[in-house]
């Protein structure tokens, strides 16, 4: 008895212990979540609220900022995008800046739903603020995509398919693997990455591999195939500078090119720096009904060691106005775009711009949407203008000996005027569907190999395409489409430029 007596004292001695170390470890977790969570008084916020809604100025600065729900997305990149809200010195700043903040993060793409939850700092910093942010990461990084497009230089429809993965690595990155190909058997596989911050660099880097067929064999006799790379270097709201380096060849499988044409035909490497600055206040792209528009794109061809390098300055602008007239939703729009382009590098004056850079005008393109360059011309057929040579002669009764191949040109320069205005039928306004008048004039001419020594800006104006037409707009959330019909006022003898119906596709530039 004495020893089963004795063994249950020795237990709860045991147990006992136990017991407080355990009440004392929760005490102290307590103490740490207390030092860890700062005392709050919810009705703080509440009247810092009222004060500024009542118009009074509130002094607020931040004390901490907490991010939760990242499980992936790395620390660095959120709080590289919570800087403003460090800075805010008022209550008003601070709600101005937590909105900003929502917008770029949701930017990001790599998350579901963004929370910012601002909260009173503690009791003993009185004028201070917690900020909590909290993320929810996509719940389907993977994604694809299948349609079939009509692109701004395309002639025809396009299969796409396009496969991305997002923030694989926690940065914010963006994969995307893409194919393309054209009923016009033009062909288009790329890779890319997209990173939304890079190291010391504040704006999203992105860089691409592609391999891309262009088939010209019907309008200029040649075929081109480029393998390289693009990297973009810098990007803001209003500038872009891109790099590109691309091995190119082209090719002519009819053996019935121009002479011109012959002379560019093999291996040429691209190597160029693209610098754009764009400034775009109208209230719309695809409808534009108030505002203006600026677009300035220089490029230098030739920045590597090579006797293949294509060696130029190209340069284009672009200009748009937009005047409401106030009724109908009734609106002109006016717009300018010109280029030119030169070679540059040992006895250029003698050589000619390579032929993949020139201008080329035509296409089923509207100049409304588009800040591209002197590109579109309304019913005038894609490289349907412009300088032209004979196609070498061959003895086959089959082969037409009358075809030409175009060119382009070293200057170009386009202008419309459109007139827009709403439908009078309710179901049609709805549906944002309108009518439209316009007018546009466009020109290509020749500078390089001295040619510039024959060049009269009387004779480029007068001998400018011309054309006008009216036609109903159908713009959708991807792309604006036209129903057009044009009657050509003017045009050269091999110009292929017809009046008719036309359809055109713009996506927004």
């Amino acid at each position: 008895m004495s020893t089963s007596e004795s063994k249950p004292d020795p237990i709860h001695d045991d147990r006992e212990p136990d017991l407080e170390d355990e009440e004392e470890d929760d005490e102290d977790d307590d103490e740490e979540e207390e030092e860890q969570l700062p005392p709050r008084d919810p009705t703080r916020m509440q009247n810092l609220m009222r004060r500024m809604q009542n118009g009074e100025t509130v002094s607020l600065r931040v004390h901490d900022v907490i991010i939760k729900g990242n499980t992936k997305t790395k620390d660095s990149l959120i709080e590289a995008e919570l800087e403003p809200l460090k800075s805010a010195t008022s209550m008003k700043e601070l709600l101005d800046a937590a909105r900003d903040v929502n917008f770029k993060l949701q930017a990001l793409d790599a998350f579901d739903s963004v929370n910012i939850t601002l909260d009173a700092g503690p009791m003993e910093l009185p004028g201070t603020a917690n900020v909590i942010v909290n993320v929810v990461e996509t719940a389907s990084p993977l994604s694809g995509q299948l349609g079939a497009y009509t692109k701004a230089e395309a002639r025809s429809s396009t299969f796409e398919a396009s496969l991305k993965y997002k923030n694989l690595f926690g940065y914010g990155d963006m994969w995307d693997g893409a194919f393309a190909y054209g009923c016009d058997h033009s062909a288009e596989l790329s890779a890319g990455v997209y990173l939304p911050r890079f190291k010391r660099f504040v704006t999203p880097v992105t860089a691409r591999a592609f391999l891309q067929s262009q088939d010209w064999e019907k309008f200029s006799s040649y075929k081109e195939r480029s393998l390289g790379i693009s990297l973009g270097l810098f990007s803001t709201k209003y500038h872009d500078v891109s790099y590109s380096l691309a091995w190119r060849t082209l090719t002519d499988p009819s053996q019935m090119s121009s002479r011109s044409i012959r002379r560019q035909l093999g291996h040429g490497l691209l190597s160029s720096l693209k610098y754009t600055f764009k400034f775009d206040q109208r209230n719309s792209s695809l409808r534009p009904t108030k505002g203006y528009a600026f677009a300035s794109t220089t490029q230098i061809g030739g920045l590597a060691p090579d006797s293949n390098s294509l060696r130029f300055l190209r340069q284009e602008i672009d200009l748009r106005y937009v005047l409401p007239l106030g009724f109908y939703r009734a609106a002109l729009n006016f717009g300018i775009s010109g280029g030119v382009i030169f070679p540059w590098g040992t006895g250029y004056m003698n050589k000619p711009a390579p032929l993949t850079e020139r201008f080329f005008l035509g296409g089923n393109i509207s100049p409304i949407s588009t800040l591209c360059g002197p590109t579109s011309l309304w019913g005038f057929k894609t490289r349907g203008l412009g300088p032209t040579e004979p196609r070498r002669q061959v003895n086959n009764e089959n082969v037409d000996s009358s075809e030409v191949d175009f060119l382009g040109g070293d200057l170009a320069a386009t202008a419309f005027v459109d007139l827009s205005f709403d439908l009078p039928f309710k179901f049609l306004r709805e549906k944002g569907i309108h009518g439209h008048v316009f007018a546009c004039a466009g020109n290509v001419a020749k500078l390089t190999q001295n040619e510039y020594r024959n060049f009269s800006s009387r004779t480029f104006l007068e001998s400018c395409r011309t054309s006008v037409g009216a036609g109903v707009v159908l713009p959708t959330s991807l792309f604006r489409m036209e129903v057009n019909y044009c009657k050509i006022l003017n045009k050269a003898e091999h110009d292929k430029g017809k009046t008719g119906f036309w359809f055109t596709f713009s996506a927004p530039s």
